[in-house]
């Protein structure tokens, strides 16, 4: 019963706040305009200061945990390519390859993870650890990947997108935090409290404004490339490497970074890209709202699971 509440309040807070932010975009107080300039201004603001100041805080020196970034490297690799080559080769329209690939390997590691490792240890842990060997590999195949099954898509925009990783905002936080942690830059109470308060921001106006843009009925779009995504999403993946993991001697709050990498459901970035860069934009919106939906179930079994047998405290 212990490991059950355990789970519950892992994740019925962050699945509670999604829906207050569905429930107040009904009623009119917030609208999805809102809900575009918040996730803006997480994804640019927020996010970055928040990773900036947990990897500052980090004596990276003495903590940097390069097998640990390298498994995460190693096993999102292993995964995108081989859900591309089986997808490439067992889906019959073509034009839902890129939407589903994608939907199927990219996580919302970056808003849903923090929110979750917040949420059970007080502190974002090991997700900006997590986050340097998974996100910038989820950006570059996502362009990758949308370039090559999209018939109408632009070949040198290849170049342009590997420009945009580079100056991402969640990237240019990662190195300037990994900078200040390895040189131990201290930071005056005021800046440091500024920038703190950007960065608790992050969380709960990102899991609102995703309630903010929930629609039930477009889950039903494209029924059975929709469950097939949200299956290896949520439990394909979490399946076959998680084992591997606890092998690996990987513990709590690493464990639950792993397992938000592997099993959190598809982050509403790749709606966009797949709306941008012609992309089936219809099952990307799909994938995006179920597994959002069944993860409040998947990932609450997948936590009880971990705590039961002890490998998360």
């Amino acid at each position: 019963m212990s490991s059950f509440i355990f789970s519950l309040n892992a994740t019925v807070p962050v699945f509670a706040v999604i829906v207050i932010g569905n429930l107040l975009c009904k009623i009119g107080l917030i609208d999805e305009h809102f809900a575009s300039i918040s996730n803006k201004f997480v994804f640019r603001a927020c996010l970055p200061c928040m990773i900036f100041l947990d990897l500052a805080d980090t004596n990276i020196r003495r903590n940097f945990d390069a097998p640990y970034i390298g498994f995460c490297f190693i096993i999102t690799l292993i995964s995108i390519v081989v859900i591309w080559f089986l997808a490439a080769k067992l889906m019959p329209d073509k034009s839902m390859v890129g939407a589903f690939v994608q939907g199927s390997y990219r996580s919302s590691a970056a808003i849903l993870g923090v929110a979750f490792i917040q949420n059970i240890y007080g502190t974002s842990g090991m997700a900006p650890l997590m986050i340097i060997g998974s996100v910038p590999l989820y950006n570059i195949f996502a362009v990758i990947i949308l370039t090559f099954t999209s018939s109408d898509a632009d070949k040198k925009g290849i170049r342009k997108a590997c420009i945009g990783v580079l100056t991402n905002p969640i990237i240019i936080g990662i190195v300037l935090g990994m900078i200040a942690s390895f040189f131990n830059i201290k930071f005056p109470g005021m800046v440091k409290k500024t920038i703190s308060n950007m960065g608790v921001m992050t969380s709960p106006l990102a899991l609102i404004s995703i309630g903010a843009t929930f629609r039930g009925r477009e889950a039903l779009a494209k029924i059975k490339p929709t469950l097939g995504a949200s299956f290896i999403k949520l439990i394909g993946l979490a399946a076959v490497f998680m084992p591997l993991a606890i092998y690996m001697g990987f513990r709590d709050q690493k464990l639950i970074a792993l397992l938000i990498m592997l099993a959190s459901p598809c982050t509403p970035a790749s709606y966009i890209m797949a709306k941008n860069m012609d992309g089936d934009a219809e099952l990307a919106s799909s994938i995006v709202v179920a597994t959002t939906v069944l993860s409040a179930v998947t990932l609450t079994v997948w936590i009880f699971v971990l705590r039961s047998f002890g490998f998360v405290q």
